[in-house]
């Protein structure tokens, strides 16, 4: 058994005083006792905790272009997101399984001295460059299981089932060989899988790419087949993140993408409808109604120029979410958070939008609905400091610049989050019991960026 005394600590039910947690070697939280006295055994955080937070959406080999796609590209009189994926294509074609396996290790390290303790990981690249099989048809998912037991994150793995490059069933184009499988290769993929996840405590689940990648016909199948694998396992989608994606979807069934889905799909709590940018009113209160989580990535749907998603609507059908970093422009929780906010007061012209009733203080209110979206949408028991949940959970500085003399936790969190971003607050960083980060660094940091600048340097000359 371990333990750790906080003077402040935020539980599911809100900040909570004198908190001394116990886990086990699993990992597992055992008891949350609030009101404690510090025992001898236990260490002590320097300042307030908070739960650990999932990252609900991540491409890790994006990691490798980000910030290299800031030019308008030759020729383009409008640079939107459907430019910025021919260059991804290339990285996506140029990548080796070693170049894979060191950027991702190197991007869950970040991640962890960013406040995230696990992430899903929306994984489309399963190929040889040539579009032809591996040796071991599990090859670059292993590669991202090894990356993130290296690195100590906790992974949901998601497979992408990826067919067609647009509705109707069109052909896929030379920049997706990588991508494709038929559905009863993949379902044979995610049977290999499963005991290998397993294994190293991580979680399978199932990614149909977007309805343009993946037919209705592969859509049920796929589904179909995973719930007969594991009924409980997660399910995420590409959904209204464009317009032109909307646009398409209605040329091609005379529905938007959102209505489409919940009209030819079991979606329900296991589903995370990524990005989910586009969306009606009414498509809103359907989706919230089925216990899906919007999956909400505010640095990349910034950066790509998707636009900006509708909390008004979704929240008040009580619509759960979480956040992502998706293609890795940003790596880091609280910028993600702060970013979600800025969008939404952008678009309301208010300020303080994503705060609730029961709590008042914006940043309390959206690491709370962030850690429980992202956890359900994970599959993993990592929704909080609560007994037989994981010990992910991330330490404060509160002698940081940002914190130090803020009278209360709730305006330490919100320093963090609005305050912080460039000089990070995080100094201890648990991730299934263990200290993954101390005084802000991983001990693999200097190790991992290495080995990612030699990555990512032979790819721009084979890209």
């Amino acid at each position: 058994m371990q333990s750790l005394f906080a003077e402040h600590a935020l539980l599911p039910s809100g900040w909570a005083r004198n908190v001394l947690l116990t886990w086990n070697e699993r990992g597992v939280l055992t008891s949350v006792t609030t009101d404690a006295q510090a025992n001898s055994g236990a260490s002590r955080a320097l300042g307030p905790l908070v739960p650990g937070m999932p990252n609900l959406h991540s491409h890790a080999f994006q990691r490798a272009f980000a910030g290299l796609t800031e030019q308008r590209s030759v020729g383009a009189p409008n640079d939107s997101f459907w430019s910025w994926r021919e260059l991804m294509y290339r990285f996506a074609g140029a990548i080796t399984p070693e170049q894979l396996r060191l950027i991702a290790t190197a991007l869950y390290v970040e991640m962890l001295e960013a406040g995230y303790t696990s992430v899903c990981e929306f994984h489309y690249l399963h190929h040889e460059a040539d579009g032809q099989p591996y040796a071991d048809d599990a090859t670059l998912s292993a590669c991202l299981i090894e990356a993130a037991s290296s690195a100590g994150i906790g992974l949901t793995l998601l497979p992408v089932l990826y067919q067609t490059s647009g509705f109707g069933g069109k052909p896929a184009n030379a920049g997706q060989r990588r991508f494709l499988r038929s559905t009863d290769n993949m379902l044979a993929l995610l049977e290999r899988l499963k005991p290998l996840c397993e294994s190293q405590g991580a979680r399978l689940g199932l990614a149909p790419h977007s309805l343009r990648a993946v037919p209705p016909e592969a859509l049920t199948e796929a589904v179909a087949g995973l719930t007969s694998l594991d009924a409980t396992a997660p399910i995420h989608i590409h959904i209204a993140e464009q317009t032109g994606e909307v646009d398409a979807c209605l040329a091609w069934s005379g529905q938007r993408p959102v209505q489409w889905l919940l009209d030819h799909a079991p979606v329900d709590e296991r589903w995370c409808l990524v990005h989910a940018t586009h969306m009606t009113a009414e498509e809103s209160r359907q989706a919230a109604r089925t216990g899906a989580v919007a999956g909400i990535c505010p640095s990349t749907e910034a950066n790509l120029g998707d636009g900006i998603f509708d909390s008004a609507s979704w929240l008040a059908a009580t619509g759960r979410w979480g956040i992502g970093s998706d293609s890795h422009a940003c790596v880091n929780a609280a910028e993600e958070l702060m970013q979600f906010e800025y969008s939404q007061r952008l678009a309301s012209r208010e300020r303080n939008v994503l705060s609730s009733e029961a709590q008042s203080s914006v940043a309390t209110a959206m690491t709370l609905a962030a850690v429980a979206g992202g956890a359900q949408v994970s599959g993993r028991p990592v929704a909080g400091l609560g007994v037989g949940h994981r010990m992910d959970a991330v330490a404060l500085d509160a002698g940081h610049p940002a914190l130090a003399s803020l009278p209360s936790p709730d305006l330490m969190l919100s320093a963090h989050v609005f305050a912080s971003h460039r000089t990070s607050a995080i100094h201890t960083v648990w991730s299934g019991g263990r200290v993954r980060v101390e005084s802000g660094y991983h001990p693999l940091a200097a190790q991992t960026q290495r080995a990612f600048a030699a990555a990512r340097r032979t790819l721009l000359t084979t890209a």
